[in-house]
């Protein structure tokens, strides 16, 4: 069996013999980030990464993921738990700001908690991954309404995220892209439209799927500067949440055809 150690003693060697992280006290999250609580952060995100996610980095590539008729997709025996424990142990949001749950350290700890992650299991990090780059942008372009409403319940890991960007017949060249957003008398927008490479687009390890999608408003300039980013949600609101799927199919496969009610836009 394949075994990994993370390189905990030479990451705290750079941060501390190297970088330097006692001086920069005078920044946000880093007067909390004393040497005892880096050490303890980044051991058991060590730990978590050599004892659970390394064993089931080749179940991963041997089991893969099962898509089955109803468009529901099961994760490889082993993924669920451990997400799980990435949530009881507030991994996701080591570097959020507190008033959304989250830590408020310094990003270049979940920088090194990534690191370790990626290189136990690239696989799985991916969905933990995806969900910090959703919570990044919302952090920064979201309005109050919208952080509101998703950060919290991303940070805490019970909702994942994912970023719906290109097309099959964009590549790099999203300025080409044709997915549409129609306005609706009751301000949120509808998406019509394709997309290709979902990664974490569907699975069971969490109750919820936040979907970022990138989409032209019907009107808009074309090129590059008339595309929007929506906030999608798979389950859209309590009320509906019975259906357990958005309007329309739910984004399962890499490629997959999806109408959408994007409840805000971002």
């Amino acid at each position: 069996m394949a075994t990994y150690k993370a390189p905990v003693d030479d990451a705290l060697f750079l941060l501390h013999e190297v970088f330097h992280l006692d001086r920069y006290g005078n920044l946000p999250g880093f007067g909390d980030a004393t040497p005892d609580v880096v050490e303890a952060v980044l051991r058991e995100a060590g730990k978590f990464s050599e004892e659970v996610l390394t064993p089931l980095n080749r179940l991963g590539d041997e089991e893969g993921c099962t898509r089955h008729p109803d468009g529901s997709v099961t994760t490889p025996k082993g993924f669920k738990e451990a997400l799980k424990q990435m949530v009881e142990g507030g991994w996701i949001g080591i570097s959020v700001p507190p008033e959304f749950g989250g830590q408020g350290l310094p990003t270049i700890l979940t920088q090194l908690v990534n690191e370790f992650l990626c290189s136990a299991n690239l696989s799985f990090a991916m969905y933990p991954a995806l969900t910090q780059g959703a919570i990044a942008a919302l952090l920064v372009h979201g309005s109050p309404e919208i952080k509101a409403k998703y950060l919290p319940k991303l940070v805490e890991g019970v909702w994942t995220g994912t970023m719906n960007l290109t097309e099959s017949h964009c590549g790099t060249d999203l300025g080409l892209l044709r997915t549409k957003a129609v306005k609706q008398p009751d301000g949120s927008y509808k998406i019509t439209g394709t997309k290709i490479f979902i990664s974490a687009g569907e699975h069971d390890m969490s109750e919820n799927i936040i979907h970022l999608v990138l989409a032209r408003i019907e009107g808009a300039p074309a090129g590059i500067k008339g595309i929007s980013l929506f906030v999608v949600p798979k389950i859209r609101s309590r009320t509906t949440a019975r259906s357990a799927r958005a309007t329309g199919s739910p984004v399962a496969r890499s490629k997959r055809r999806w109408v959408f009610t994007a409840t805000l836009p971002a």
